[in-house]
């Protein structure tokens, strides 16, 4: 999108009882004031995204308009964001903050007040999972592995708060129609006689027998989901899926309140052509189906596709990020079902001592068996 002189938008919350900002409880599904303790019921509706997407509350955008530039005005927006020079993340600020650390590697970043034009979030899948929940699991995760630092291990049950931070995916719909070539192998076996041992043997062999074969294939494709940033590894990302999207509900800046929000940087045709990836595997294994038989060649696919739509959505991620003798770690918990992943630290010394163990116990064993004999 284009750079853009408008100011961004201003979305704070703050308690009528003492000013103080307010922020979303996901245990209680309500705003709360942590400093009076206050709390408001959400004003806004929860119906699920498959609901809503039939009534029309979360409408998917053109794809084609957006490669063009022509998507309403109201479906932009103005927002400031932290650039972290060290794993270019880019974090979204509010209208008082100047500089920060980056919730993805710890870096302290000054940045820039400048605002840019992004497109909206359309729907939002809001935490289930407060801090001490994400934290539990994290601890959990970590105690369950062999040869982790004592200290990485110490952070997670005392050290600081993690961090809540909403991540930016792309979701793609479309109607796809395929034609194919290939052919389709059936196996049977023949008799043949060998030499084994001196002696004949009759052994089956296996053989394809190849026919060709084309058709065509069709598939709706509903919310492929693409990450739409790239500070977290992905293969980090990838594995917190599942994410019950089923639950996304229209995007409403209170499910922001208390939170961070990651600006996407992932352009939207960027995100496209990997979606396509995905969908080119899925209408492969269709294809496959389709040619049936025991063994399967693909010659060609041709693809059409229409009535690409997309959606701008926000996931939930609970996250710590520090530094430990000089290196980063970076630990995500789903923040709908807890799932971790993160770096995987190792200590020296705990290795060390396990080889020496391993070797002691190797020798043991050698040398009880020798005056065995």
């Amino acid at each position: 999108m284009t750079d853009h002189a408008a100011a961004p938008e201003e979305h704070r919350f703050p308690c009528p009882q003492c000013g103080a900002d307010y922020r979303f409880d996901p245990a209680a599904a309500q705003l709360i004031c942590d400093h009076c303790g206050h709390a408001e019921p959400m004003e806004i509706a929860h119906a699920p995204a498959r609901a809503t997407k039939q009534t029309g509350h979360i409408a998917e955008l053109d794809f084609r308009a957006a490669l063009d530039g022509a998507l309403p005005e109201a479906e932009t927006q103005d927002i400031r964001a932290l650039h972290c020079p060290n794993c270019a993340a880019e974090i979204e600020l509010g209208p008082d903050e100047h500089a920060a650390e980056c919730p993805f590697c710890a870096t302290p970043v000054v940045t820039d007040t400048g605002a840019h034009r992004q497109i909206k979030p359309r729907a939002v899948l809001p935490f289930a999972l407060d801090e001490p929940a994400a934290r539990d699991a994290m601890s959990h995760w970590l105690g369950q592995l062999w040869f982790a630092p004592n200290g990485v291990k110490d952070y997670a049950r005392k050290g600081r708060k993690m961090q809540g931070i909403y991540v930016p995916y792309w979701t793609f719909d479309a109607d796809t129609a395929s034609r194919y070539s290939g052919e389709r192998g059936t196996v049977y076996h023949e008799t043949r006689t060998v030499m084994r041992d001196g002696k004949r043997q009759k052994v089956q062999v296996a053989k394809v027998r190849w026919m060709p074969k084309s058709g065509r294939v069709k598939r709706f494709f509903d919310d492929v989901l693409v990450l739409a940033a790239t500070a977290l590894p992905k293969r980090y990302t990838d594995a917190l899926e599942p994410w019950d999207l089923s639950a996304l509900v229209p995007y409403a800046p209170e499910y922001l309140a208390g939170f961070r929000a990651q600006a996407y940087s992932v352009p939207i045709e960027d995100g496209y052509a990997e979606a396509r990836h995905i969908m080119d595997r899925t209408i492969e294994r269709d294809v496959r189906f389709d040619i049936g038989g025991d063994r399967q060649r693909i010659h060609g696919i041709d693809t059409d596709v229409r009535d690409v739509t997309f959606k701008h959505i926000l996931l939930p991620v609970w996250m710590a990020a520090y530094k430990y003798r000089g290196k980063s770690y970076r630990f995500v918990v789903n923040g709908r079902t807890g799932k971790v992943q993160g770096a995987r630290p190792y200590s020296a010394w705990k290795i060390a001592t396990a080889v020496v163990l391993g070797l002691l116990i190797a020798a043991a064993i050698g040398f009880v068996a020798a005056t065995q004999q």
